[in-house]
């Protein structure tokens, strides 16, 4: 059995839409019957002007106080009164003793009757009006008094009924209701007009659905460890993530300001202001390894832009690790290959008798290795830098480069601090040597010497090559990502350097480099400064 499914809630613009209705036609409803009221009383007022007005015109009349002179008053003043009610447009027009005794009435029955209303005002000389329900039904009237030599002789009182008074508003009305009509129409079409373009927006969701979107967004956008950046048409940050401000190193402050304005480097800046997508792009900033994706935001003109940023920081340093070891794998790989050559050697020179001169060809071999080890050991103590030494110089052996450590070089076990981990070495030495041995191949005697000692505030790593050298206008520009005099390869080139760069930079360390050394080459020289330990407190614990 299917059972029944409940009504979804009504949209966001849907609700909207309904009040914003009901909001106009409370409005418009109040205004028509605030209006009808209004005009109510004004018709009554104008009313009562028109029937002041007739009534002191008829009691000012000549004519009048004649009549009221002569015997038989009510044979001049019934004429005369029903002839100034026609012109006059007024519903009634009495003309009456002091007393109130009828002269004058549109119904003659009621002539010579006491007047219907208040009279006592009159009598006294005053004008007024009243509303006052007489023969003719409810109606606006004024009385005043009609005086002849200073003594009042007369009373004129003239009205209209409020039934006419009615009918003169339902015209107004009318119009009222129509315009009330008209206003309420204007108003649910433009509300219409308007919510749609809201659902549009809001994909039709109702409060509660986009509360919970709301909510869905913000736990997902703090719970993802990759950096999220939004900008707007105007590259201004309209978004950003916990991940991205720390990956990008900038505060709580960056939202609204442009990606021009937040002290990035060059060509990361340069990747976030282009209109064109970025895929896998690799930029450096001065701690980390940063993995940049960017996708524009169009619906037929540029609304923003999507980036994404992943931390390859420390993928990129096992990188450099696993090539050296790599590295390392090739030498002995080669040694092991060199080795079983002169075994064979050895082996075929006893066989064709001629022992003594195996002996002396294998002590020879035995000498020049241990002579290398022992050159890289007693100048460089140093375990990890004296393994990629001898490593990097089997390598360029391979390639024909020369690689020579300085009689200058001393490196002591122990006297590098905790604060300068191998791993940074590493990277920085690493690709001097190999930017170095890539400069020499080809040269005439191709030679990489490389110099490294410690002193009681900085230690110094300096290489030198025999290769083209480097021109003094590109001194700055072989530190940056991307970077490279040479052809870019499958994986690009201009890295290593901006690597160096970048670990020198977080040791607050200096990198130099002079376009040409002695030998003919560049010259790269780093220097790290060197943090003693701090001493123990004097009587402190040891």
């Amino acid at each position: 059995m299917r059972l029944p499914s409940l009504p979804r809630p009504r949209s966001l613009a849907g609700q909207l839409f309904a009040m914003q209705a009901v909001l106009i036609a409370v409005v418009v409803a109040g205004y028509a019957l605030f209006t009808y009221v209004s005009d109510r009383r004004q018709a009554e007022d104008a009313a009562a002007r028109q029937a002041t007005a007739v009534a002191r015109s008829i009691a000012d009349s000549p004519a009048v106080r004649d009549a009221i002179r002569t015997p038989d008053p009510t044979a001049l003043l019934e004429p005369y009164a029903l002839k100034v009610t026609r012109d006059a447009n007024v519903d009634f027009v009495t003309i009456m003793n002091p007393a109130g005794i009828r002269w004058t009435h549109p119904d003659r029955r009621q002539i010579g009757r006491r007047f219907l209303g208040t009279t006592a005002p009159a009598r006294q000389g005053r004008t007024f009006t009243e509303t006052y329900t007489g023969t003719l039904g409810p109606s606006v009237r004024a009385v005043t008094p009609v005086t002849d030599g200073g003594r009042i002789v007369g009373l004129v009182s003239a009205g209209i009924t409020v039934d006419r008074i009615s009918e003169r508003l339902q015209d107004q009305v009318t119009a009222l209701l129509g315009v009330a009509g008209g206003a309420l129409l204007l108003g649910a079409v433009g509300t219409y007009v308007v919510n749609a373009r809201l659902r549009r927006h809001t994909h039709n969701m109702n409060a509660t659905e986009l509360s919970r979107m709301h909510d869905y967004h913000q736990a997902a956008l703090h719970a993802v460890r990759e950096g999220l950046l939004m900008l707007d048409g105007r590259y201004r940050v309209a978004l950003i993530n916990d991940g991205g401000r720390e990956l990008l190193g900038v505060g709580e402050d960056v939202v609204g300001r442009s990606v021009a304005g937040l002290g990035l480097p060059a060509p990361l800046t340069g990747a976030l202001l282009s209109s064109h997508p970025r895929v896998d792009e690799v930029h450096l900033t001065a701690s980390r390894v940063l993995v940049v994706n960017t996708s524009p935001v169009s619906g037929g003109e540029h609304r923003g832009t999507v980036v994404t940023l992943r931390d390859v920081t420390e993928l990129q340093s096992l990188m450099g690790e696993l090539d050296t070891e790599r590295g390392f794998t090739q030498a002995l790989r080669s040694q092991a290959h060199e080795a079983a050559n002169r075994l064979h050697t050895v082996v075929s020179l006893i066989e064709l008798g001629r022992a003594q001169e195996a002996v002396e060809f294998a002590t020879a071999e035995l000498e020049l290795a241990q002579a290398l080890t022992d050159q890289v050991v007693a100048a460089v103590s140093e375990p990890v830098l004296a393994a990629l030494l001898l490593g990097k110089t089997s390598q360029a052996n391979e390639r024909g480069v020369e690689l020579v450590v300085s009689s200058d070089s001393r490196l002591d076990d122990g006297l590098l601090p905790d604060e300068l981990p191998a791993r940074d070495l590493v990277t920085i030495l690493g690709n001097l040597i190999d930017n170095a041995v890539d400069a020499a191949r080809g040269s005439a005697r191709a030679r990489v010497t490389v110099t490294a000692y410690a002193s009681a505030a900085e230690l110094v790593l300096r290489v030198t090559d025999t290769g083209p050298g480097v021109d003094p206008g590109h001194a700055d520009l072989v530190f940056q990502r991307g970077f490279s005099t040479k052809p870019a390869g499958p994986g690009g080139r201009g890295l290593g350097l901006a690597l160096v760069r970048q670990a020198v930079t977080r040791h607050e360390g200096t990198l130099t480099v002079t376009g040409a050394s002695p030998e003919g080459g560049a010259v790269f020289e780093v220097r790290l400064p060197l943090r003693p330990a701090p001493a123990l407190a004097e009587g402190g614990a040891a």
